[in-house]
């Protein structure tokens, strides 16, 4: 009988079943070569193909992690200088926060010395501690001995006061007196009783012609010291230091806070003014280290690495550490 053609037509065919898919093969991990049992984890190897000595010395943060800092390396040039102060086993803490450990260094005589290294290294507690003004601060405790011509700084007999006088100080950021360009410089001078006006006359332009100043503010001194630029402030502050003829100028950054011209200013002031004064200098500048300064003092996490001839600081240390702070390693 013939199909009706109403009939449905067969189902499809199923397509046939994949096979089940086997489990992915297990892979091992790559092998580590560990160290033999007992024996102590290297450090892992730094880019650039940096010996493992360095590798010991620093990791991330590059902090450095010997326990016992190594005795700091003095050179022998320095000791044939003539100190004007005296640093000897100088240790200071803030609270129970030791921040320097045994600093023993001189001060030459007529040099311009430069303290160098990374922010929190100590080198401002230093330079801050000469003049005392740590003393300012709470639950500050030192150890050790500071002499300024022979004479101790922290003797219980010192006057501070007189102490301070014997002393130019020059912050980091420009800090005029709010009284006239002539009084910011002879003020020194006001607060020991001079009051013949020729002298304070003398007294200033000496003073401002040293600061090279002079020239720009000769017609303005009775006008406010805030009126000027932030250059011509710090040289101003710088004026105001030297017109007590002090034994040694300390300067805290006195260039951070100013512009690349009146950054060249300064700089070539300071050149001026060394072997006249004695200079110790705060700086983070590398360049207006190797600059401006004789010797140069590095220091780190409160020690004194290495000082001696800046120029031999900067072309050849004999410590690495000082090397890598020197060409931007770490710091």
């Amino acid at each position: 009988m013939p199909p009706s053609k109403f009939a449905q037509p067969p189902p499809p065919e199923a397509p046939p079943e994949a096979p089940p898919e086997s489990p992915p093969e297990a892979t091992s991990p790559p092998e580590v070569n560990s160290p033999p049992q007992g024996a102590a984890a290297q450090p892992p190897a730094l880019p650039g193909g940096t010996s493992s000595s360095l590798a010991t010395s620093l990791h991330v943060g590059h902090v450095v992690t010997d326990a016992d800092p190594k005795p700091p390396v003095i050179y022998e040039t320095l000791r044939h200088e003539d100190n004007v102060l005296e640093i000897e086993k100088f240790n200071l803490w803030y609270g129970p926060k030791q921040a320097l450990f045994d600093v023993t260094m001189g001060v030459p005589r007529g040099k311009v010395t430069a303290l160098i290294g990374p922010s929190g290294c100590g080198k401002s507690t230093l330079l801050r501690s000469v003049n005392r003004i740590n003393d300012l601060i709470d639950h500050v405790r030192i150890d050790g001995e500071m002499k300024l011509l022979g004479q101790s700084i922290y003797a219980r007999d010192v006057d501070v006061i007189q102490l301070r006088k014997r002393m130019g100080m020059v912050f980091q950021k420009p800090n005029p007196f709010p009284m006239s360009i002539f009084e910011n410089v002879v003020y020194s001078l006001r607060i020991d009783g001079e009051r013949r006006r020729g002298v304070l006359a003398q007294v200033c332009e000496e003073s401002l012609r040293s600061a090279a100043l002079w020239d720009e503010v000769k017609d303005r001194l009775t006008e406010s010291a805030l009126s000027l630029s932030g250059g011509q402030q710090q040289r101003l502050c710088i004026a105001r230091a030297i017109a007590a003829e002090p034994e040694i100028l300390l300067m805290d950054e006195p260039c951070s806070a100013l512009d690349p011209i009146a950054t060249g200013r300064i700089e070539d002031l300071i050149a001026s003014l060394k072997g006249d004064y004695t200079i110790l200098m705060v700086t983070h500048n590398m360049q207006q280290a190797s600059r401006s300064s004789d010797y140069t003092v590095f220091m780190y996490l409160g020690n004194l690495i290495e000082y001696g001839p800046t120029i031999h600081i900067f072309t050849n240390p004999r410590l690495r550490q000082t090397e890598d702070y020197i060409t931007g390693r770490f710091g």
